[in-house]
């Protein structure tokens, strides 16, 4: 590559940082007001938190705001400056251990989720019995945090090699962690097993649930009401969708790049398939103002309050 395709490459590689940093940040700002004002809420209406059905969402939610109030930020401080800074292994090890954790967290809750509605609809009883309110609902849950940060601590953070091989010019170091490059078959499993596995469930989950509401309709009603699960089956099933869009190409991608291309797509993985990761922590928070009606209700009485508040006319006192 000649100086010329070369200066032409890096002012490229400069607009396209520059057009990223202020996508997410016009995009991550409502979505950190939006998800602390959820978090207020819910620390505020301890109801809401004592439904069983709720609290996986609950922590779903928890989650999507470390990852955007955490997480998010230093992508957005790579792309304002083009290059990673601080440029140390140290930071590269820690940001892509947060960023891997977080997404398999985020991942993993949804597809425990998205089983747990199967329960909730069709057997809500099993639930009254301790040990399955234990088995099903509460391990469930816990298991999806404590493997991620287990399985992450241990190949990122406790295996790291010299930190010869991270790229400071690319998001997240170049994804240059070391059992990716020097483990196939650790690096196809998280892959498969972490990351698509998962996907595979959230989206059987969500479209038989689907098929199963409609049955129950259709041949016994009254079983099943669906104007009372019908906004809650739409919405994982939107949210279902959001994580299909952003998983899926970069799953394929991976695997490809572990199994036979090592070179496969890198470029536009690197440039655009990564970056729809993103769209699941920003734009879950408005996602799921349909599954909490309570939220949207508290919203419209502060700003209704706060607008009746401030057009009282207080009486003027004549003095005479």
């Amino acid at each position: 590559m000649d100086n010329t395709n070369m200066d032409t490459f890096e002012e490229e590689k400069i607009v396209l940082h520059r057009v990223k940093f202020g996508i997410l940040l016009i995009l991550e700002i409502p979505s950190i007001i939006l998800s602390l004002l959820f978090l207020i809420f819910f620390l505020t209406h301890r109801t809401v938190l004592r439904v069983r059905q709720n609290q996986g969402l609950i922590l779903l939610l928890f989650v999507n705001f470390i990852q955007v109030t955490f997480d998010l930020p230093m992508v957005v401080h790579f792309n304002r400056l083009g290059h990673v800074s601080p440029a140390t292994p140290a930071y590269c090890t820690w940001w892509t251990f947060i960023e891997y954790t977080l997404d398999g967290i985020s991942e993993m809750l949804m597809a425990t989720i998205s089983i747990q509605r199967h329960i909730f609809i069709f057997r809500a009883h099993m639930f009254n019995n301790r040990l399955y309110r234990y088995l099903l609902h509460h391990a469930p849950l816990l298991l999806c945090i404590v493997y991620p940060i287990s399985f992450y601590l241990t190949v990122i953070v406790f295996s790291s090699c010299d930190g010869t091989q991270w790229d400071y010019n690319s998001n997240l170091c170049g994804f240059a962690n070391c059992y990716i490059i020097y483990n196939k078959i650790l690096a196809t499993y998280d892959f498969s097993m972490d990351n698509g596995f998962p996907i595979v469930i959230i989206i059987l989950a969500n479209v038989t649930l689907l098929i199963r509401v409609i049955r129950q309709k259709l041949r016994r009603r009254g079983i099943v009401s669906w104007k009372k699960q019908r906004r809650m089956t739409v919405q994982l099933l939107s949210i279902s969708l959001l994580y299909f869009i952003a998983w899926f190409p970069n799953i394929l991608i991976g695997l490809i790049q572990q199994l036979l291309i090592p070179t496969f797509l890198i470029g536009i993985q690197f440039d655009y398939i990564f970056d729809l990761l993103y769209l699941i922590c920003l734009l879950l928070p408005w996602i799921c103002l349909g599954l909490f009606p309570e939220f949207t209700r508290w919203i419209r009485k502060l700003l209704f309050h706060r607008n009746a508040a401030h057009n009282i006319v207080r009486p003027r006192n004549n003095l005479s």
